[in-house]
């Protein structure tokens, strides 16, 4: 799916696939730095059909909410799952790079236009007029370089975000935030409860928890 077809609300799918669900236990295992977990969900990711470049795009994506430290720690062992995969005599399928990118300069209005198109209204407040810097990190690279890049739709960010923030401990307003955009970009309450569950079955289940209460308290939840 485009980038720009991912927001259209009307075509989610009743339930959310294997691939999709993948996502999850791979964004939180990241997350929380649990390599052992990290291990099993990329094994289990890819004999369910994720490519090799979808995951090294959640990967790479999770650093903006986890840090380049787990980012960094998760590819290593993505490269340890692959070559153990290829001494078994798996050959796991690549999948699509992302196209090109807008050039550097049009990245502020392209994250800009991603920001207003994933969250419904443009973002401002008193937090980016306090520390503007941060408001344009968000919307050049973020929402800019990030989110441009077209082999991850935006369901599939989703997902991996909030995945991750479940993961985390102090960002209840920012999983809140990320359960709105996943409903502006045609994800329902049902598949996020979907993902939670999802997450439990894998082991992660304060992360689980953490998206099933966070679902509860959201409006219509």
């Amino acid at each position: 799916m485009a980038v720009g077809v991912a927001c259209t609300a009307a075509m989610a799918d009743p339930l959310l696939t294997d691939p999709q669900l993948a996502i999850g236990p791979i964004a939180a295992a990241t997350a929380a730095g649990d390599m052992g977990r990290l291990s099993a969900a990329l094994d289990q990711g890819l004999d369910a059909g994720l490519t090799v470049n979808e995951i090294k795009e959640v990967l790479v994506q999770l650093y903006a909410y986890a840090g380049f430290p787990r980012s960094l720690n998760a590819l290593a062992e993505f490269m340890k799952v692959l070559e153990a995969r290829r001494q078994r005599g798996v050959a796991d399928a690549q999948g699509r790079a992302p196209g090109p990118l807008p050039p550097p300069e049009q990245m502020l209005a392209v994250g800009t236009a991603n920001q207003t198109r994933l969250t419904g209204a443009p973002v401002r407040g008193p937090l980016f007029e306090f520390a503007p810097a941060v408001d344009q990190y968000l919307k050049t690279h973020l929402f800019g370089d990030i989110f441009a890049r077209d082999n991850l739709d935006w369901r599939q960010r989703e997902l991996a975000t909030v995945a991750a923030l479940s993961a985390l401990t102090g960002v209840a307003s920012q999983l809140q935030a990320h359960i709105r955009i996943s409903l502006n970009v045609g994800l329902t309450i049902a598949q996020l409860k979907q993902l939670a569950a999802t997450l439990a079955d894998a082991g992660q289940t304060d992360a689980g928890q953490c998206l099933q209460a966070a679902l509860d308290a959201h409006p219509g939840g």
